[in-house]
């Protein structure tokens, strides 16, 4: 019996190192496409969302088959299900891994047949988090004199795509579009981010804390989402506020952590990165442990202390393609416009964020 079984995977074993080395040629990037319709009882009208961007929106989880069903945008989608009394048709087109011209150029740009459908409410999108991983990856690994410009860059070019996106989706999006909306970026390994770098600052001459020159980083990034947000036509759902405050008011200036995170429609850029970086930095808390509390916490990070946490199973999502499926609303009404579950999950903590933003009816 032994004997056959080892006959048996080693005649496997090639086909496992191929697909293995099929998934690695992928490179870094896996388009995650998913088609799922919340399908309420009693009703007639369908009306569609489209979501494009990278692994937060496909619904990552690690399997490169598989992602969330229930990822921010579908999430969203019931809520919308609820508030319409229709049919939600959510269209999520999502490569995982890729940077924010990779998005622009290859999901918004090359599948704009989607968001231009007659029956197209709501356009979202998010990109620009793994520019900012490249980046801090490329500045973990530099040793000798710390070249800062990789952070640099990879802000100005979030800033450029983001800008592009949004005139590209206002230019081509169905005219019966209600909704216009990017998400911004959360902080994934705060706390891991709190140590030395091995690289030199060429003033000092010391060491530097990573966290101390990522933050200002992803605040820029964040600020001009959605300062371009409100320039072209789009809302901006702070996914920093959300997942780095907490649902309480932890330093007594009479704000909950979480709403005085959030950007303020006008303010400049140096006001906001100073108020994020410095302000109310004392406030941010790694989103592995989210008080919605003074006294309870969720974890809002996968174990892989990026991707959001999620609930409600599966769908076919990656190597061997996406899927198309439909099922009933998880929930039917929501009191006080929040599920049961809204901010004990990161992705339905998003869901409930995008949300905040839909126009009454369609």
């Amino acid at each position: 019996m032994q004997d056959r079984f080892l006959g048996t995977a080693r005649r496997w074993l090639p086909a496992v190192a191929l697909l293995t080395l099929s998934a690695q040629a992928l490179g870094n990037t896996l388009n995650q496409n998913v088609s799922w319709t919340v399908d309420r009882a009693g009703t007639s009208a369908k009306y569609r969302v489209v979501a494009y961007g990278d692994s937060i929106y496909a619904g990552y989880n690690g399997s490169i088959s598989n992602a969330a069903r229930y990822a921010a945008t579908t999430v969203d989608s019931e809520y919308l299900s609820a508030l319409w009394n229709a049919d939600i048709e959510n269209i999520r087109r999502a490569k995982s891994g890729a940077v924010a011209s990779d998005v622009f150029q290859n999901k918004i740009v090359a599948e704009r047949s989607y968001m231009q459908a007659s029956s197209t409410r709501v356009v979202t999108f998010e990109m620009c988090g793994n520019d900012g991983l490249q980046a801090r990856s490329s500045f973990k690994s530099q040793s000798g004199t710390c070249d800062y410009s990789v952070l640099t860059n990879a802000v100005n070019t979030c800033k450029s795509y983001v800008a592009q996106a949004m005139d590209y989706i206002n230019a081509n999006a169905h005219a019966n579009t209600k909704l216009k909306l990017i998400a911004n970026l959360y902080y994934p390994g705060y706390n891991a981010d709190n140590v030395q770098s091995s690289c030199r600052d060429s003033a000092t001459g010391a060491t530097v804390n990573l966290r101390d020159r990522f933050l200002p980083a992803v605040a820029a990034m964040n600020y001009w989402m959605c300062e371009y947000a409100r320039q072209k036509g789009f809302q901006c759902a702070d996914n920093f506020a959300q997942y780095m405050g907490a649902d309480y008011d932890s330093n007594g200036d009479g704000q909950i952590d979480s709403d005085a995170l959030r950007y303020v429609a006008g303010e400049s850029e140096a006001s906001y990165v100073t108020r994020i970086t410095t302000t109310l930095r004392p406030t941010l808390r790694d989103a592995n442990t989210h008080f919605v509390s003074s006294s309870s916490s969720f974890d809002y990070i996968q174990s892989d202390d990026v991707h959001p946490t999620y609930t409600g199973g599966t769908v076919s999502a990656g190597l061997f393609g996406g899927s198309t499926g439909s099922g009933a609303p998880r929930y039917t009404s929501f009191s006080g416009g929040k599920s049961p579950i809204w901010n004990s999950l990161g992705h339905e903590r998003m869901g409930w964020s995008l949300s905040t933003y839909s126009p009454p009816t369609p």
